[in-house]
Protein backbone atom coordinates (compact mmCIF):
# COMPACT_ATOMS: atom_id res chain seq x y z
CA UNK A 1 0.00 0.00 0.00
CA UNK A 2 1.59 3.23 -0.90
CA UNK A 3 0.71 4.82 2.53
CA UNK A 4 1.49 1.93 4.78
CA UNK A 5 3.24 3.53 7.76
CA UNK A 6 1.80 7.56 6.92
CA UNK A 7 0.10 9.39 9.74
CA UNK A 8 -2.27 12.21 8.39
CA UNK A 9 -4.33 15.47 9.74
CA UNK A 10 -7.34 16.45 7.16
CA UNK A 11 -9.48 19.24 7.94
CA UNK A 12 -12.98 19.41 7.08
CA UNK A 13 -12.48 15.43 6.88
CA UNK A 14 -15.80 14.46 7.57
CA UNK A 15 -17.88 15.17 4.44
CA UNK A 16 -17.14 16.32 0.80
CA UNK A 17 -13.64 16.36 -0.65
CA UNK A 18 -12.15 15.75 2.80
CA UNK A 19 -14.18 12.66 2.99
CA UNK A 20 -13.05 11.37 -0.30
CA UNK A 21 -9.76 11.81 0.34
CA UNK A 22 -9.51 10.02 4.29
CA UNK A 23 -11.55 6.84 2.47
CA UNK A 24 -8.50 7.09 -0.21
CA UNK A 25 -5.64 7.02 2.61
CA UNK A 26 -7.50 4.58 4.23
CA UNK A 27 -7.52 2.09 1.62
CA UNK A 28 -3.76 2.68 1.03
CA UNK A 29 -2.77 2.15 4.33
CA UNK A 30 -3.03 5.52 6.46
CA UNK A 31 -4.00 6.07 9.58
CA UNK A 32 -5.82 10.10 9.75
CA UNK A 33 -7.06 12.48 12.08
CA UNK A 34 -10.28 13.50 10.79
CA UNK A 35 -10.63 17.43 12.08
CA UNK A 36 -14.07 19.10 11.82
CA UNK A 37 -16.97 20.52 13.85
CA UNK A 38 -19.37 18.16 12.15
CA UNK A 39 -19.46 15.68 14.95
CA UNK A 40 -21.85 13.27 13.67
CA UNK A 41 -20.81 12.92 10.15
CA UNK A 42 -17.40 12.73 11.97
CA UNK A 43 -18.20 10.19 14.16
CA UNK A 44 -20.13 8.09 11.50
CA UNK A 45 -16.66 8.06 9.35
CA UNK A 46 -14.60 6.99 12.10
CA UNK A 47 -17.43 3.65 12.29
CA UNK A 48 -17.25 3.33 8.79
CA UNK A 49 -13.16 3.58 8.31
CA UNK A 50 -12.50 1.84 11.83
CA UNK A 51 -9.24 2.01 13.16
CA UNK A 52 -7.80 3.56 10.16
CA UNK A 53 -8.85 7.13 11.34
CA UNK A 54 -9.48 9.00 14.37
CA UNK A 55 -12.63 12.05 15.19
CA UNK A 56 -11.19 14.90 16.37
CA UNK A 57 -13.46 18.09 16.49
CA UNK A 58 -12.01 21.47 16.70
CA UNK A 59 -12.77 25.06 15.60
CA UNK A 60 -9.83 25.88 13.29
CA UNK A 61 -10.33 29.43 13.19
CA UNK A 62 -9.21 29.52 16.75
CA UNK A 63 -4.81 29.64 16.66
CA UNK A 64 -4.95 27.36 19.79
CA UNK A 65 -6.58 24.60 18.14
CA UNK A 66 -3.30 23.91 15.75
CA UNK A 67 -1.35 22.80 18.33
CA UNK A 68 -4.78 20.73 20.02
CA UNK A 69 -4.85 19.21 16.41
CA UNK A 70 -0.90 18.62 15.65
CA UNK A 71 -0.63 17.26 19.43
CA UNK A 72 -3.94 14.97 19.59
CA UNK A 73 -2.48 13.26 15.94
CA UNK A 74 0.77 12.36 17.73
CA UNK A 75 -1.03 11.16 20.64
CA UNK A 76 -3.32 9.04 18.84
CA UNK A 77 -1.20 7.13 15.94
CA UNK A 78 2.63 8.38 17.57
CA UNK A 79 3.53 10.60 14.68
CA UNK A 80 2.65 12.97 11.57
CA UNK A 81 3.86 12.73 8.13
CA UNK A 82 1.27 14.25 6.14
CA UNK A 83 -0.61 18.15 6.41
CA UNK A 84 -3.79 17.65 4.25
CA UNK A 85 -5.15 21.46 4.68
CA UNK A 86 -8.36 21.12 3.09
CA UNK A 87 -11.24 23.35 5.07
CA UNK A 88 -13.10 26.38 4.24
CA UNK A 89 -16.34 27.98 4.58
CA UNK A 90 -17.53 31.15 2.47
CA UNK A 91 -19.92 33.60 1.32
CA UNK A 92 -20.38 34.32 -2.36
CA UNK A 93 -21.35 38.12 -3.06
CA UNK A 94 -21.02 40.39 -6.07
CA UNK A 95 -17.44 42.14 -5.40
CA UNK A 96 -19.30 45.76 -4.77
CA UNK A 97 -21.52 43.76 -1.82
CA UNK A 98 -18.59 42.14 -0.39
CA UNK A 99 -17.86 42.42 3.38
CA UNK A 100 -15.20 42.60 5.56
CA UNK A 101 -16.83 39.99 7.00
CA UNK A 102 -17.13 37.93 4.21
CA UNK A 103 -13.19 38.28 3.99
CA UNK A 104 -12.80 37.33 7.62
CA UNK A 105 -15.20 34.41 7.51
CA UNK A 106 -13.06 33.09 4.19
CA UNK A 107 -9.45 34.19 5.55
CA UNK A 108 -10.50 32.51 9.81
CA UNK A 109 -11.27 29.42 7.76
CA UNK A 110 -9.30 28.93 5.07
CA UNK A 111 -6.35 30.89 4.81
CA UNK A 112 -5.42 31.09 9.07
CA UNK A 113 -5.95 27.47 9.89
CA UNK A 114 -3.66 26.73 6.76
CA UNK A 115 -0.58 28.93 7.49
CA UNK A 116 -1.18 27.62 11.55
CA UNK A 117 -1.11 24.53 11.18
CA UNK A 118 1.46 24.67 8.41
CA UNK A 119 3.74 26.57 11.60
CA UNK A 120 2.30 23.87 14.08
CA UNK A 121 3.23 20.85 12.16
CA UNK A 122 6.34 22.07 10.84
CA UNK A 123 8.89 19.71 13.27
CA UNK A 124 7.26 16.34 12.82
CA UNK A 125 6.55 16.66 9.36
CA UNK A 126 10.45 17.74 8.89
CA UNK A 127 11.40 14.74 11.09
CA UNK A 128 9.18 12.41 8.94
CA UNK A 129 10.17 14.29 5.73
CA UNK A 130 6.42 14.41 4.90
CA UNK A 131 4.06 16.17 2.67
CA UNK A 132 2.11 19.00 2.97
CA UNK A 133 -1.40 19.23 0.35
CA UNK A 134 -2.71 22.60 0.67
CA UNK A 135 -6.24 23.76 -1.60
CA UNK A 136 -7.21 26.25 -4.32
CA UNK A 137 -9.48 26.87 -6.41
CA UNK A 138 -10.49 27.74 -9.70
CA UNK A 139 -12.54 31.11 -8.37
CA UNK A 140 -8.84 32.71 -7.67
CA UNK A 141 -6.76 31.21 -10.81
CA UNK A 142 -9.85 32.41 -12.87
CA UNK A 143 -11.42 35.00 -10.66
CA UNK A 144 -14.83 33.79 -10.50
CA UNK A 145 -18.03 36.15 -10.35
CA UNK A 146 -19.32 36.82 -7.08
CA UNK A 147 -15.97 34.95 -5.24
CA UNK A 148 -13.66 37.54 -4.21
CA UNK A 149 -13.22 36.38 -0.64
CA UNK A 150 -13.10 32.95 -1.44
CA UNK A 151 -10.94 33.76 -4.50
CA UNK A 152 -8.43 35.93 -2.24
CA UNK A 153 -8.02 33.33 0.43
CA UNK A 154 -7.16 30.75 -2.06
CA UNK A 155 -4.54 32.84 -4.17
CA UNK A 156 -3.30 33.37 -0.52
CA UNK A 157 -2.98 30.30 0.11
CA UNK A 158 -1.29 29.24 -3.17
CA UNK A 159 1.54 32.28 -2.19
CA UNK A 160 2.28 30.54 0.80
CA UNK A 161 2.34 27.24 0.02
CA UNK A 162 5.17 28.51 -2.94
CA UNK A 163 6.97 30.23 -0.02
CA UNK A 164 6.71 27.44 2.07
CA UNK A 165 8.04 25.01 -0.58
CA UNK A 166 11.09 26.93 -1.29
CA UNK A 167 12.00 27.15 2.13
CA UNK A 168 11.39 23.65 3.33
CA UNK A 169 12.32 21.81 0.72
CA UNK A 170 15.84 21.63 2.55
CA UNK A 171 13.98 20.07 5.39
CA UNK A 172 12.62 17.30 2.94
CA UNK A 173 9.09 18.60 3.49
CA UNK A 174 7.49 19.17 -0.59
CA UNK A 175 4.40 21.25 -0.17
CA UNK A 176 2.09 21.11 -3.40
CA UNK A 177 -1.68 22.16 -4.26
CA UNK A 178 -4.81 21.01 -5.48
CA UNK A 179 -7.63 22.87 -7.41
CA UNK A 180 -10.39 20.48 -7.38
CA UNK A 181 -13.93 20.37 -9.47
CA UNK A 182 -16.08 17.69 -7.57
CA UNK A 183 -19.33 17.15 -6.97
CA UNK A 184 -19.75 17.33 -3.23
CA UNK A 185 -22.80 18.23 -0.73
CA UNK A 186 -22.37 21.97 -1.40
CA UNK A 187 -21.58 21.67 -5.25
CA UNK A 188 -25.11 19.45 -5.10
CA UNK A 189 -26.75 22.56 -2.91
CA UNK A 190 -25.83 25.17 -5.36
CA UNK A 191 -26.60 23.19 -8.21
CA UNK A 192 -30.00 22.82 -7.24
CA UNK A 193 -30.75 25.89 -6.23
CA UNK A 194 -29.31 27.55 -9.51
CA UNK A 195 -31.22 25.69 -11.83
CA UNK A 196 -29.66 24.74 -15.68
CA UNK A 197 -26.24 26.15 -14.41
CA UNK A 198 -25.24 22.51 -14.30
CA UNK A 199 -24.71 22.51 -17.75
CA UNK A 200 -23.15 25.84 -18.16
CA UNK A 201 -20.41 24.58 -15.81
CA UNK A 202 -19.95 20.94 -17.40
CA UNK A 203 -19.92 22.87 -20.96
CA UNK A 204 -16.53 24.29 -20.44
CA UNK A 205 -14.81 21.51 -18.62
CA UNK A 206 -13.52 19.00 -21.41
CA UNK A 207 -14.34 15.69 -19.77
CA UNK A 208 -17.79 16.86 -19.03
CA UNK A 209 -18.15 15.58 -15.47
CA UNK A 210 -17.65 16.43 -12.10
CA UNK A 211 -14.52 14.69 -10.24
CA UNK A 212 -15.41 12.28 -7.66
CA UNK A 213 -14.45 13.16 -4.17
CA UNK A 214 -12.64 9.83 -3.28
CA UNK A 215 -11.92 8.07 -6.75
CA UNK A 216 -10.48 11.84 -8.86
CA UNK A 217 -9.52 13.45 -5.87
CA UNK A 218 -8.33 11.32 -3.24
CA UNK A 219 -6.07 9.61 -5.80
CA UNK A 220 -4.27 12.47 -6.60
CA UNK A 221 -4.33 13.27 -2.66
CA UNK A 222 -2.42 10.04 -2.81
CA UNK A 223 0.14 10.74 -5.00
CA UNK A 224 1.40 13.84 -3.03
CA UNK A 225 1.48 12.01 -0.25
CA UNK A 226 3.29 9.19 -1.89
CA UNK A 227 7.34 8.76 -2.19
CA UNK A 228 5.61 9.12 -5.82
CA UNK A 229 5.61 12.62 -5.21
CA UNK A 230 9.02 13.30 -3.27
CA UNK A 231 10.89 15.00 -6.58
CA UNK A 232 7.67 17.48 -6.69
CA UNK A 233 6.82 20.89 -4.79
CA UNK A 234 5.42 23.86 -5.29
CA UNK A 235 3.14 22.68 -7.69
CA UNK A 236 -0.56 23.72 -8.29
CA UNK A 237 -2.01 20.38 -9.11
CA UNK A 238 -5.65 21.08 -11.85
CA UNK A 239 -7.86 18.30 -10.77
CA UNK A 240 -10.64 19.96 -12.74
CA UNK A 241 -11.36 17.74 -15.45
CA UNK A 242 -9.35 20.05 -17.90
CA UNK A 243 -11.49 23.14 -16.87
CA UNK A 244 -8.03 25.33 -16.73
CA UNK A 245 -4.81 24.63 -17.67
CA UNK A 246 -2.16 26.59 -15.95
CA UNK A 247 0.91 27.93 -18.11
Amino acid sequence: MRLDGKVAIVTGGAGGIGRGINRAFAKEGARVLVVDINDEAGQALEAELGSAVSYFGADISAQASAARIRDAAIERFGSLSVLVNNAHASRQAPLLETTGEMFDLSFNTGFYPTLWLMQACHEQLKATAGSVINFASGAGIDGQVRQGSYAAAKEAIRAISRVAANEWAGDGINVNIISPLALTEGVQAYLAANPGIEGKLLAGTPMHRFGDPEADIGRVAVFLASADASYMTGQTLMVDGGTIKLR
